[in-house]
């Protein structure tokens, strides 16, 4: 089963993405409110993909992301953030994030990103067949 690290500093959108993953039939098997506890929780959990957002208190996502991906060229980041101008999108894909998801989130393009960044077809948003 894939495993899922979701980083934010707002406890309100760590709730929704659980529930968004959850919904998709992924295990959230961490959460974490910085950079610093990121990095942290990757090497001790090695979750499958990892949710970062950009804007925290302390290490960003930005430079937590480096962080993993020098340690672990093989980990798989996807950015979420409110922070979507153009020069932040490429400045994620060079710190190594598969893809970048702007706030607000939506169920749709999370599923779609999940799947590209996984490879899996087997999700599905439970109660629906597709």
């Amino acid at each position: 089963m894939n495993s899922i690290l979701i980083v934010d500093d707002t406890a309100f959108t760590r709730h929704v993405l659980r529930n968004i993953f959850e919904s998709l039939g992924l295990h959230v098997v961490a959460e974490a409110a910085s950079g610093e506890e990121a990095v942290r929780n990757y090497f001790l959990y090695k979750p499958s993909l990892v949710t970062m957002d950009i804007t925290m208190p302390g290490m960003n996502g930005l430079t937590a992301s480096r962080k993993i991906m020098e340690a672990d060229k093989d980990a798989k980041i996807i950015i979420c953030s409110a922070v979507s101008r153009h020069d932040t999108v490429i400045k994620a894909i060079q710190a190594g994030a598969r893809d970048f998801i702007a706030k607000p989130l939506q169920l749709e393009r999370i599923e779609w990103a999940v799947r590209k960044v996984l490879g899996t077809e087997e999700m599905s948003v439970v109660g629906i067949d597709r």
